[in-house]
């Protein structure tokens, strides 16, 4: 099976990994905003005039987020289906969601802006996550979703706390599992 080359994908990987060697000493300094804010800083604007831009700027962000929780040591589990609903990252993984839905922690990252639309995948999400608090929603803009929301945008972007904010729930739930971040 031959994977789908995506340019969003390749140019924020490439970025990465010229940024690598810096990125690695900001993890080790737990500067988690600083790198999230340097790779939005750099790469938000070609990216968001790629294709369209609602898509492509959540592509940005999964994919963020990916390099995020692999170099932090999380336990996640990306793009999966459960029950015929779609899910963008779901925390720790789908076997803790089924066991302890307050354990676990989805992130849905809308690839659109269409309000309507943002509110009917909330409302799917809740009929597998009754843990209100525990879903987060990842955004090009700010809309009032009654959960926690986190926009990316180039500056100044609540997006860059979403790691913190991640490690904060794992701590809570009890799992030891984050070892880069104790907060």
């Amino acid at each position: 099976m031959e994977v789908e080359s995506n340019p969003v994908k390749e140019y924020l990987f490439s970025y990465i990994k010229k940024s690598e060697k810096q990125f690695q000493k900001l993890f080790s300094q737990k500067k988690m905003d600083v790198i999230i804010n340097d790779i939005t800083k750099n790469c938000y604007q070609k990216v968001s005039l790629m294709n369209n831009k609602e898509e492509s700027l959540g592509v940005f962000a999964t994919g963020i987020l990916h390099y995020m929780l692999t170099n932090a040591f999380l336990t996640s589990q990306r793009k999966i289906e459960h029950k015929g609903i779609e899910i963008d990252i779901i925390i720790p993984d789908l076997k803790t969601l089924e066991k302890d839905p307050k354990k676990t922690l989805i992130i849905c990252i809308p690839k659109e802006s269409n309000e309507n639309s943002i509110k009917e995948k909330l409302n799917q999400i809740h009929k597998i996550q009754s843990e209100k608090q525990n879903i987060w929603f990842v955004l090009t803009r700010d809309i009032e979703l009654k959960v926690k929301t986190y926009v990316i945008q180039k500056e100044n972007s609540s997006f860059s706390k979403i790691i913190y904010d991640i490690a904060n729930f794992v701590n809570v739930q009890g799992s030891n599992k984050f070892k880069i971040l104790r907060v």
